[in-house]
């Protein structure tokens, strides 16, 4: 691993040096590539992901999973117990918690999962502390909390997020708006929608090149750069909605407090106060983008108090079925449903209708 480590410093140091224009675009890609590589290596190591390290491996339950990240000491330990009530020990000196804590709480009918990761320290992208198994479970959550102490500089922020992106995580980023397509022969061939500022052919082919990409179509939406054509190119990265909990607001001025609140996707609360939990839990239940369908049996009135929890990504009528049970689908027919994801109520769907937030849904079997 050392030998690894060398060489991400190597490549680091080389890329601080490089004047950043026109001229150099290509070698810096080059460069990032490499590092890319590199991290990758030392994210899983050849011959398996390596052990996970006690208390690491805790089951996905309910309908989302949020993780606790920050440096030892911030309050996610309090901020935890406060939410979930579960247990967690809360102490004075820095690095109680050493194995990840579970709790759940329920909110809008849906049951979240909170993780309660071990203080994320400086250099945990490389290897150092327990900070690969903790990215590692940070990369399987629907939702990130970065908790800051709002006493302590925000350049605490900077480092944890260098750590995340490191181990492939990009914060409250969507996917580029790139493909890559593999083909036998012609060389590449770059289209791009719109002006680039940073990639033009010469710097996609050093970037492919470098991954043994001889023969491909580059295809670009918007005015890229080489991080993301890297991105899509190692195929591994997370996108997640992060919020920043900026925690211990007791300890400042309400002047502080209203240039907090100016800080894009932040929260400031007290957690041992119990300050400003209900905006928390707003915004996470925003940014988590869950929806809740209600179900209604035939010749009954709906059922309001446990909704189906979907997804973003999977909000149909068959998902919702495939939630309810697996066998629902095979006697499907169609579905009613009340709500705005149609022009009247009831109105007769298919499997495929994509459903809104607080949508009523009565499936009709077959006969």
């Amino acid at each position: 691993m050392s030998t690894v480590l060398e060489k991400i410093a190597a490549i680091e140091a080389e890329m601080a040096r490089t004047q950043r224009n026109k001229a150099t675009m290509g070698h810096l890609g080059l460069l990032k590539a490499r590092l890319a590589k590199l991290r990758r290596e030392l994210i899983t190591p050849k011959g398996g992901g390596g052990p996970t390290g006690e208390g690491f491996d805790v089951a996905k339950t309910g309908d989302a999973r949020i993780g606790f990240v920050g440096f030892p000491s911030v309050g996610k330990s309090t901020l935890l117990t406060t939410l979930a009530g579960v247990y967690s020990e809360v102490a004075a000196y820095e690095f109680t918690t050493l194995t990840t804590v579970p709790g759940v709480i329920k909110y809008k009918g849906a049951k979240v999962q909170l993780l309660d990761l071990p203080g994320i320290i400086e250099g945990a992208k490389d290897g150092k502390g327990r900070g690969r198994q903790v990215i590692a479970v940070a990369r399987t959550c629907s939702l990130i909390f970065i908790v800051l102490d709002v006493l302590k500089p925000l350049q605490h922020k900077k480092l944890i997020e260098k750590e995340l992106e490191g181990f492939g995580i990009r914060l409250n980023k969507d996917p580029p708006q790139l493909t890559v397509r593999k083909k036998d022969k012609g060389g590449i061939n770059l289209q791009c929608l719109v002006q680039q500022s940073e990639l033009d052919l010469d710097t996609v082919k050093t970037i492919l090149a470098e991954y043994r990409i001889h023969n491909a179509d580059v295809f670009i939406k918007y005015d890229a750069n080489s991080d993301d054509l890297i991105d899509v190119i190692e195929g591994n990265r997370i996108y997640t909605p992060c919020i920043y909990v900026l925690n211990k607001i007791d300890q400042i001025s309400v002047e502080e407090l209203d240039i907090i609140y100016r800080i894009p996707h932040t929260v400031p609360i007290s957690a041992h106060h119990k300050w400003n939990f209900d905006d928390l839990l707003y915004k996470t239940w925003d940014y988590l983008k869950l929806q809740r369908i209600y179900t209604k049996p035939k010749g009954q009135l709906p059922d309001y108090e446990s909704p189906v929890i979907l997804s973003q990504d999977r909000k149909s009528v068959e998902d919702f079925c495939n939630k309810l049970h697996k066998s629902i689908m095979k006697e499907f027919k169609y579905a009613l449903v009340w709500g705005t994801s149609v022009k009247h109520n009831p109105q007769k769907v298919g499997k495929d209708h994509v459903l809104n937030d607080e949508d009523v849904v009565q499936v009709v079997k077959k006969i």
